[in-house]
């Protein structure tokens, strides 16, 4: 009994230098921004004026093989951080994204409504605290906002101004910094500025983007369950339709909308989410009372393959030969099944 006792001390204490050891490391996020590999081409000897040996004769000397001199300025080895810029991402449709400097801008088509308000509203969704709010001249300045990366050993924090200009048809997001520090010390890194100016914007924008899908869905559900079709591609390029509604509501309706399209199902597999089909050509009168236009198909076996994208459904139709349709016949489909999901 003795020596399991001792036995089970050991292992214990042996568990606890290990985790003890994987803390100190997990703590330690130097990792994520060095380079990994040998660094001995730190201590490479610096060049040397060649000695020729007297009477030899060498080759007449080219610029074209001349290596400059010079001191490179900046960080090295294990002080050089590897991470690429963040970039400001453009999330709404029809928006750009881009830096002047370390201000980031987003500009977004102008339609009337009021980025301004849904700009306030995303910071307060965000719990960003405002210091001070002019919204006579659509701009405000926050409080200090508290980042939280993983791959940085010291936490950044920073204030900013936020501001909404309408230039003719655009209305433009702002974002400039007005503060960086990191353990109570001012950067000045424009690096580092624009990374976390780019933090801030991506995140009003990404919640923008949140709010028009939950508008989108509202007005979709608004229409007694409609639901709209369009013509898209998948992420190879290659055509597809693309149904603005989620998959377990695409899956439920297409045994009633395929067959208003001459498509029956045979088989059907909502694991992959796969179905089998046969296509028989409708007559003119049937294609006119879906008010939609022949797509042209040939008769024979499909196979329509159903993509799951959260709140859309993708749809990708495969002809009997084994080809995916073009963009120009998913075009024409596009009405058919419009009017056939609504029917």
């Amino acid at each position: 009994m003795a020596y399991s006792v001792k036995n089970s001390a050991v292992v214990k204490v042996a568990g606890l230098s290990v985790a003890m050891l994987l803390a100190g490391c997990s703590h330690d996020q130097h990792y994520k921004r060095e380079v990994n590999g040998n660094e001995e081409y730190l201590d490479a000897p610096a060049l040397s004026q060649l000695n020729v040996p007297q009477g030899m004769i060498l080759p007449l000397e080219s610029a074209n093989y001349a290596v400059p001199q010079g001191r490179a300025q900046g960080a090295v080895g294990k002080q050089l951080d590897i991470r690429p810029p963040v970039q400001a991402l453009s999330l709404l449709n029809g928006s750009r994204a881009q830096f002047q400097g370390t201000t980031g801008m987003l500009q977004i088509a102008n339609t009337g409504s009021s980025l301004w308000g849904q700009t306030v509203a995303a910071l307060q969704a965000n719990k960003f605290a405002i210091a001070q709010q002019d919204d006579a001249r659509q701009q405000l300045t926050t409080d200090w906002i508290s980042w939280n990366r993983q791959d940085e050993d010291h936490q950044y924090r920073g204030r900013y101004q936020v501001a909404v200009v309408a230039q003719g048809y655009e209305q433009t997001l702002m974002v400039k910094p007005i503060a960086l520090e990191q353990k109570g010390q001012a950067v000045t890194s424009n690096t580092e500025i624009q990374r976390y100016t780019a933090q801030l914007l991506n995140d009003i924008s990404a919640q923008l983007n949140t709010a028009e899908t939950d508008r989108q869905n509202a007005a979709a559900a608004n229409r007694a369950g409609s639901v709209d079709v369009q013509s898209g591609a998948d992420e190879t390029g290659l055509p597809n339709l693309i149904v603005r509604a989620p998959f377990d509501v695409t899956w439920q309706r297409l045994p009633k909308a395929l067959p208003l399209a001459g498509m029956t199902i045979s088989d059907s597999n909502r694991a992959d989410g796969s179905l089998q089909l046969s296509y028989s050509d409708l007559s003119s009168s049937q294609w006119a009372a879906l008010g939609a236009k022949d797509p042209d198909l040939a008769e024979g076996k499909y196979k329509l393959q159903v993509g799951d994208m959260d709140n859309r459904s993708s749809l990708q139709f495969i002809d009997p030969k084994g080809h995916i349709l073009t963009q120009s016949q998913n075009d024409a489909l596009v009405a058919v099944l419009q009017a056939a999901f609504n029917k």
